[in-house]
């Protein structure tokens, strides 16, 4: 009922335990609270917070133009429904190496177990777009020493993606992903790998954990949870996919609205009030206090 039965300590003390075991973890994109709910339900070992999400719910392009305050804002509304660790995209950390020290402390309050932090340029784009710009290697690794340093949870995770693949290829990647974590980054998301002698090449490279991210229409082939987990992989995202789903169904229902004048044809396709009622836990705050709770619990539909 209501909130997270974990605390975000307990929260970061999961996601390092879980990271030692070496075993393949599975973050599915929460779009909103209530996904992340479903994803817990499901069986997950965590969920994501994507930025490119976070901007597409408010309209916008993954260009840069979120602010801290609304991915804090969100990432604490999706961090707090659900028992399991969240990981937020949290983009170049909005600014100079002081900056992300604010964003590291800001996102620690909002309750999520891990963050990244990325090298491109500010403002960045989306990693699969083409154009994009990465900073020197002395200011990559000042961002990721500024985040080590503000984190006042030692198991706050502090991730460095790397985007340089794209622009310089595979073995500056790798040379990135080692100064990053000479820096201080406890985990790296290198973005864009092309195939899985890739992400191998990263795994054998250093020797923390690694991030993969299969996001759809990309430059990743989409490899299956097996294959990532031979190759070495700690972390699988899918970081749109079930804003991807949900805004194909709803598209679909819209036209046949426009098509039939009814959604009748698309009632069995649908999440019944049962089920819906079922995540929402309707059933415990009926029970917590009959005199203000005084609903029904509909028990079918």
């Amino acid at each position: 009922m209501l909130y997270s039965s974990v605390t975000p300590a307990e929260k970061r003390a999961n996601l390092r335990a879980a990271l030692a075991t070496g075993e393949l973890l599975r973050f599915p994109g929460a779009f909103n609270p209530l996904s992340a709910k479903l994803i817990e339900d499901k069986g997950f070992e965590g969920l994501y917070i994507s930025g490119a999400v976070i901007a597409a719910d408010l309209g916008l392009p993954d260009i840069g133009l979120t602010t801290l305050t609304e991915v804090a804002n969100r990432s604490q509304q999706i961090a707090r429904m659900t028992n399991l660790p969240a990981l937020v995209d949290a983009d170049t950390g909005f600014g100079e190496p002081m900056n992300v020290a604010r964003t590291i402390q800001t996102l620690e309050d909002a309750g999520v177990a891990g963050l990244h932090i990325e090298d491109q340029v500010n403002p960045k784009r989306c990693g699969h777009l083409d154009g994009k710009q990465v900073v020197d290697t002395g200011t990559a690794t000042q961002r990721i020493r500024a985040a080590a340093d503000a984190r006042r949870d030692p198991n706050l995770l502090i991730m460095a993606r790397t985007d340089i693949r794209a622009i310089d290829g595979l073995d500056a990647a790798i040379d990135r992903a080692k100064a990053l974590v000479d820096a201080g980054a406890d985990a790296i998301f290198p973005e864009a790998m092309r195939d899985l002698a890739e992400f191998e090449a990263v795994r054998k490279a250093v020797d923390v954990p690694i991030l993969a991210n299969m996001t759809e229409f990309g430059q990743s082939e989409l490899f299956s949870n097996q294959q990532l987990a031979d190759v070495g992989i700690n972390i699988v995202i899918y970081p749109v996919s079930l804003l991807r789903l949900a805004m194909g169904a709803a598209e679909r229902g819209l036209d046949t609205i426009v098509r039939e004048g009814s959604l009748v044809n698309e009632v069995a396709n649908m999440q019944t009030r049962k089920r819906l009622y079922e995540l929402l836990d309707y059933s415990a705050y009926n029970a917590f206090d009959t005199s203000v709770f005084n609903f029904d619990v509909p028990i079918a539909r």
